[in-house]
C-alpha cells in the first residue's frame, strides 16, 4: 500500500484509475492539428536527389512557390553546443543553393487546396547538379572524403574523450578481452500522426497562431520567434491532441517556420500535413550507429574496463534544440550502464553524412548502447562458461549512491533483485531443458536477458553538462483553486498520450483531500500554461509532478490556514479530506469550495493576515534519478526461414513510486512494442546514392498486434531520494531493454551452429545470411 499524505485521509496516489484523457480519444472527440480549416494549402518541393547544387527552379505561371530567395533576413536554425569540438552548423528553412538529403525542402508551395498544391509539386522543374553523396558514417570519416559542409572538416560535428585515471594499468590486468562489433541501423519513431502545421493570422491583434504536432511548444514559439525575428508575444504556439511523438517532434521543423512566415506575410491561414512518404525520409531519423566495445574481466569473470569507440551518422544537419549531440553523447555517458567497474575509454564521434537529420528517438542511444553492453555480458558468460544470470551477477551494481566511470551519479535501485526477479519468473534451468528437448526435434529456441538502467527526470545540471546553449531541465506548474472550488493545475510540460493529467490529478488529490475529477491539467497552449520544456526523456512525471507538488502542498498550506481562520482551530488540527477542511476529532469542517470562495470574495476576514485568493507557482529541478529493469525473450527461429517468434517475454521494472499502475504498465508495453521493432523489422534503407528505398510502411516494417507477445510484467518500487515524489521515470525503458533481450535470445538460439548476430534490426535475411556464412543454410 503507498503511503497517503500525512493529515489526508484520500489514496489516490498507487491506484489504477483511468485515464481522463480517454473518453474524447476513443469516441472520435480528439483535437489534432489536421482538423482546423484553412484558407491555404501547402505542399513541400522535397529534393530528389541526396547532394548538388540547385542549378534550376522553374515554376508554374501563376503559382504562388516560395523559396530561399524569397526569406529574406530569416535565419537558418542553429543549435549549439559550446563543448565537445562542437561545429556551429546552420539549416537553412529552404535550401539555398544546395542540397544536402534526399526530402530536403527547396520550396513551399501554397494553394487553395492540397490536391491542387500537390499538382503545382509535379509540375515544377528542379534541376541539381551531380555530386556524389556520402551515406554512411564510415565512408565519411574516410581519408580524402567529401567536405559536405565547409564548417565542418572531415566531416565529424563533435567528438567527445573520456578516459580514467590508470586505464591502461587496469587494461592490461585483464584475464580476458571480449569483443563486440555493434551495428544499429538507422529507424524512424513513425508516430500514427505524422508531422502537421496551421498557422492563422488574427488581424485584430497582429498575432499568429500556430497549431502544430510538438512536444515542445513554448520552445517552438521562442526558436520560431528568434529565427524569423519577431516579438515572441506575437506568437502563439498550440500542441492540441498529438498522435505519439516520441521524440521526433520535440525538434524545430523548418516547415513549421515556413508556416509562420506565410501567414505574417500574406496575413491569412495556412495549413500543411507530412503524408507517410514525407515522414519516412524527411522527418528525424535516428540510432544509426556503430559501436566497436571491448572489455576487460578478471579471471572470474569480473568487469574491469570497457574501451570503446562510437560513430554517429547524425544526418546532413543538427537538430535543435538538443543537437545532434544528443546520441554520441548519451552513448559516450551512459555506455558503462548498470554494471560496477572503474576503468573506462571511450571516444565518440557525430559525423554529417548526405542522409536525414538524426534526433531524439524513444531511449536515444540507449536501446544501442544496452544492446551492445549487453552483448558483451552474453560472449563473457560463454567465453567463462557460465550462465548469462551469473555473469550479471557478479557485475551488477549492488551498492548506492553509486558512481559510474563516466561520472554519473545513481540513487537507489534494484539491478540485482530485478534481475533475480526475472531469473526466477522465467525459470532458466526449466527452459535449457526445453531447449534442449526441442534441438533433439530441430527446434531452436533461445533465451536472452537485457538489464539496464535508464536515466530519467533529469534538470537542467545534466543538460549544462553538455555544454548546451539551450539548457532544458527544470519545470513549473500553477495550481489555483477557483472560487467555485474547482482546481486547475496550468503545466510547461506537454503530454501526447502518457496520462499526465491523470497521473498529476491523482498527486493534487492526495494532497488537498478532494477527488480527481475536481482538477483540470492545462497544457500545450502558450498563451495559458506557464514556460517550459515540454514532454521527453521521461521526465514529465518526475520534473512536473515534482512542481505540482510543491504546489499542491503550497495549496494545502493556504486551505489549512484559511480553515484555522473560519473553523476557528488551530492549523495542527487541520484535516482535508472528502472535499472539506475539518477539525479532527469534531464534527467541524468546511467544504473546500466554500474556503475558496472565501480566499476571493471574504478577504476582509482575514485582515491582512492571509493574500487574497489561492493560487499558487512551484517550479522543480531535480538531478535526475535512474530507474532500472531487466528484460527475458523467449524465441523461436526457424533456422529455414530466418523468422523470430517471440514466445514469451518478462520485464521486472523498477520505476520507484508508482503513481497510477496502469499507466505504468502501458508505459512498458507501448516501449516494448517499439523495441520489439528495433530488434526485429524496422530499417530505414538507403541505396549507395542516398536514396531512400522504404518510404512506405510496405517497405518499412513495423511490429502488428501478431508480432508482439503477451508482455508479463513484474514491479519492484525503490523510492527514490533524487526526486520528491519519491517516482523516476519509465518513459523509455521499454524500449531500451527489448532488442538487447530478443536479439540475445536469438543468438542463444542459434548457438549451435555458431552464429554470432551483433548488428540490428536482426531480419530473417541477416538470420538467414549468418547462417549461411557457416554453410548451414542453402
Amino acid at each position: 500500500m503507498t503511503a497517503h499524505t500525512k493529515g489526508s485521509g484520500m489514496t489516490w496516489v498507487g491506484r489504477a484509475i483511468r485515464r481522463v484523457e480517454d473518453p474524447a480519444l476513443v469516441t472520435g472527440q480528439g483535437r489534432f492539428t489536421a482538423d482546423l480549416p484553412a484558407v491555404h494549402w501547402v505542399r513541400f518541393l522535397r529534393s530528389p536527389a541526396a547532394a548538388g547544387k540547385i542549378e534550376r527552379i522553374k515554376t508554374p505561371d501563376g503559382a504562388t512557390v516560395i523559396t530561399a530567395t524569397d526569406l529574406t533576413g530569416v535565419k537558418p536554425i542553429l543549435p549549439m553546443l559550446h563543448k565537445f569540438e562542437y561545429k556551429p552548423l546552420g539549416q537553412p528553412i529552404l535550401a539555398d543553393g544546395e542540397v544536402r538529403f534526399v526530402g530536403e525542402p527547396v520550396a513551399a508551395i501554397v494553394a487553395a487546396s492540397e490536391e491542387e498544391a500537390e499538382d503545382i509539386v509535379d509540375e515544377i522543374e528542379l534541376m541539381i547538379g551531380d555530386a556524389t553523396p556520402l551515406v554512411d558514417a564510415r565512408d565519411a570519416l574516410a581519408e580524402g572524403a567529401r567536405q559536405i559542409h565547409a564548417s565542418v572538416p572531415g566531416n565529424v560535428i563533435l567528438e567527445g574523450r573520456i578516459q580514467t585515471p590508470d586505464f591502461d594499468k587496469v587494461w592490461a590486468s585483464a584475464a580476458k578481452v571480449i569483443t563486440v562489433e555493434a551495428r544499429s541501423h538507422r529507424q524512424n519513431a513513425t508516430p500514427i500522426e505524422p508531422r502537421a502545421a496551421h498557422a492563422a493570422w488574427d488581424a485584430s491583434t497582429g498575432r499568429v497562431t500556430l497549431t502544430c504536432t510538438t512536444q515542445m511548444p513554448h520552445l517552438t514559439r521562442t526558436a520560431i520567434a528568434d529565427v524569423l525575428g519577431m516579438p515572441e508575444s506575437d506568437l502563439r504556439v498550440i500542441a492540441p491532441d498529438v498522435g505519439g511523438g516520441f521524440g521526433q517532434k520535440m525538434s524545430l521543423a523548418a516547415e513549421y517556420v515556413v508556416l509562420v512566415w506565410l501567414a505574417r506575410k500574406y496575413r491569412s491561414s495556412f495549413a500543411w500535413t507530412e503524408d507517410r512518404r514525407e515522414n519516412l525520409i524527411a522527418s528525424y531519423h535516428a540510432r544509426d550507429q556503430y559501436i566497436s566495445l571491448h572489455g576487460a574481466f578478471d579471471a572470474q569473470g569480473k568487469l574491469l574496463a570497457l574501451k570503446t569507440d562510437i560513430v554517429s551518422n547524425v544526418g546532413a544537419y543538427s537538430c535543435f534544440p538538443t543537437t545532434c549531440g544528443v546520441e554520441p553523447l548519451m552513448a559516450m555517458a551512459e555506455m558503462p550502464g548498470p554494471y560496477d567497474f572503474r576503468a573506462y575509454d571511450c571516444r565518440a564521434r557525430g559525423v554529417v553524412t548526405n542522409t536525414c537529420t538524426m534526433a531524439p528517438y524513444r531511449g536515444v542511444s540507449r536501446p544501442i548502447i544496452t544492446f551492445t553492453l549487453e552483448r558483451l555480458m552474453e560472449k563473457a558468460a560463454r567465453a567463462f562458461g557460465m550462465e548469462p544470470v551469473e555473469i550479471r551477477r557478479r557485475n551488477l551494481i549492488a551498492k548506492f549512491p553509486y558512481t559510474s566511470a563516466a561520472g554519473l551519479t545513481f540513487d537507489e535501485a534494484s539491478y540485482r533483485e530485478t534481475l533475480e526477479m526475472a531469473a526466477a519468473a522465467i525459470d532458466v534451468p526449466a527452459f535449457r531443458k526445453r531447449q534442449s528437448e526441442a534441438r533433439a526435434k530441430g527446434k531452436y529456441l533461445g533465451l536472452g536477458f537485457g538489464a539496464f538502467s535508464e536515466r530519467t527526470g533529469y534538470g537542467s545540471p545534466a543538460f549544462a553538462a553538455r555544454g548546451m546553449a539551450i539548457t532544458p531541465g527544470w519545470e513549473t506548474v500553477i495550481l489555483t483553486v477557483d472560487p467555485s472550488g474547482f482546481i486547475e493545475a496550468r503545466i510547461g510540460a506537454s503530454p501526447h498520450g502518457q496520462g499526465l493529467r491523470t497521473t498529476l490529478a491523482q498527486i493534487v488529490a492526495d494532497e488537498l483531500g478532494v477527488t480527481p475529477d475536481v482538477i483540470k491539467v492545462v497544457h500545450g497552449d502558450t498563451d495559458r500554461s506557464p514556460y517550459g520544456w515540454g514532454t521527453f526523456a521521461s521526465r514529465s512525471l518526475v520534473i512536473c509532478g515534482g512542481a505540482t507538488l510543491i504546489a499542491a502542498q503550497k495549496v494545502r498550506a493556504k486551505l489549512i490556514k484559511l480553515a484555522s481562520h473560519v473553523l476557528e482551530a488551530a492549523p495542527g488540527d487541520i484535516v482535508l479530506e472528502d472535499g472539506a477542511a475539518k477539525v479532527a476529532g469534531t464534527d467541524r469542517s468546511v467544504t473546500i469550495a466554500a474556503l475558496a470562495r472565501e480566499a476571493y470574495t471574504q478577504t476582509h476576514r482575514f485582515k491582512g493576515e492571509i493574500e487574497p485568493g489561492l493560487s499558487e507557482t512551484a517550479t522543480y529541478d531535480p538531478p535526475g534519478t535512474f530507474s532500472n529493469a531487466c528484460h527475458v525473450a523467449e524465441v523461436e527461429v526457424d533456422i529455414d526461414t530466418g523468422r523470430t517468434t517471440i514466445v514469451r517475454y518478462l520485464v521486472a521494472e523498477d520505476a520507484g513510486r508508482i503513481i497510477n499502475p496502469m499507466i505504468a504498465d502501458g508505459q512498458v508495453h507501448g516501449g516494448v512494442a517499439q523495441g520489439i521493432g528495433n530488434a526485429l523489422y524496422e530499417e530505414i534503407v538507403y541505396d549507395e546514392n542516398g536514396a531512400p528505398l522504404t518510404a512506405t510502411l510496405a517497405d518499412y516494417m513495423t511490429p502488428t498486434a501478431h508480432e508482439v507477445p503477451t508482455i508479463e510484467l513484474l514491479h519492484k518500487e525503490t523510492p527514490s531520494t533524487e526526486s520528491i515524489t519519491k517516482a523516476k521515470g519509465l518513459g523509455e525503458g521499454g524500449g531500451i531493454g527489448a532488442p538487447a533481450a530478443v536479439i540475445n535470445a536469438i543468438n542463444d538460439a542459434l548457438q549451435p551452429f555458431d552464429v554470432v548476430i551483433d548488428e540490428m534490426p536482426a531480419t530473417p535475411q541477416r538470420v538467414r545470411a549468418a547462417l549461411r556464412a557457416k554453410g548451414q543454410a542453402a
